[in-house]
């Protein structure tokens, strides 16, 4: 473990009962990236999260956090990290404000009301901070969620399937604040089923399937690992766009003709 490596992963296993979970997993995080664990339902990404943030126990294998093994030194896990789950953790009663102030307190953080100020402006909320969080649309209650998640500036967030159930434009939202986050200095490990986010946010992508990490490395590494492209000519339909303006412009051509005639 170094200054330069937010997690690493050595061997890690878990079986639930008869069923293999993860089956030796190796994977090595550096600090301050965005890390895509790519996967599909059943692959491990969620069991992975759970170790990585003490609240599971690997079978066998090793894991460190932000240089604390997870198993040795769970308090200090803790203290360096945060994890955003598939849900917004949010009090929709409460304002953005109030959640933000909650967690600043149940953190013992000092000056809980500043905290809440900064981070409603970090994240774009603070013209809706008085607001109860119960009124934000989703794209809104998943970046108060994140700055809920950022109180006291852990070092290594975990971000399991963030734009689950969001709109297009709530998840351009969400993908703008991680962005922000990474340049930041946070280590972001985001787990997703989305290719498309994991293109648009990750320095690096491993690939777990079926218990294993099968690849990792660059989008541009592992593009590598295919044969180059060839070129090929598919017909192309027409959208309904294009016939209409096609359809439209046709007919402002023939009446501007007849008039002419006339």
């Amino acid at each position: 473990m170094t200054a330069t490596t937010a997690i690493e992963i050595t061997g890690l296993t878990k079986s639930y009962g008869d069923t293999e979970v993860l089956r030796g997993v190796d994977l090595t995080v550096p600090t301050g990236t965005v890390f895509a664990l790519l996967g599909s339902n059943g692959a491990g990404k969620t069991t992975l999260v759970r170790i990585l943030s003490t609240l599971l126990r690997a079978d066998s294998g090793t894991a460190s956090v932000d240089g604390h093994d997870v198993t040795g030194q769970p308090e200090d896990v803790r203290g360096s990290i945060s994890l955003t789950g598939q849900f917004a953790a949010v009090d929709d009663i409460l304002t953005g404000r109030e959640n933000l102030e909650l967690v600043a307190r149940l953190r013992r953080l000092r000056d809980a009301r500043g905290i809440a100020t900064a981070l409603l402006a970090r994240f774009g909320l603070s013209d809706a901070g008085g607001r109860r969080a119960g009124t934000y649309s989703g794209g809104m209650r998943r970046r108060l969620d994140l700055a809920m998640s950022l109180a006291g500036d852990p070092p290594v967030l975990f971000l399991d399937e963030p734009t689950t159930g969001l709109d297009p434009q709530g998840r351009i939202e969400v993908w703008k604040s991680v962005r922000e986050l990474a340049d930041r200095g946070t280590t972001v490990l985001l787990t997703t089923q989305y290719l498309e986010e994991a293109e648009q946010l990750a320095d690096r992508i491993a690939i777990l399937h079926e218990g294993r990490v099968i690849a990792s490395g660059t989008l541009a590494e592992l593009r590598a690992l295919f044969p180059p492209a060839t070129v090929e000519y598919v017909e192309r339909q027409p959208t309904l766009e294009a016939i209409f303006l096609a359809i439209v412009g046709d007919h402002d051509n023939h009446a501007r003709h007849d008039d002419a005639v006339r």
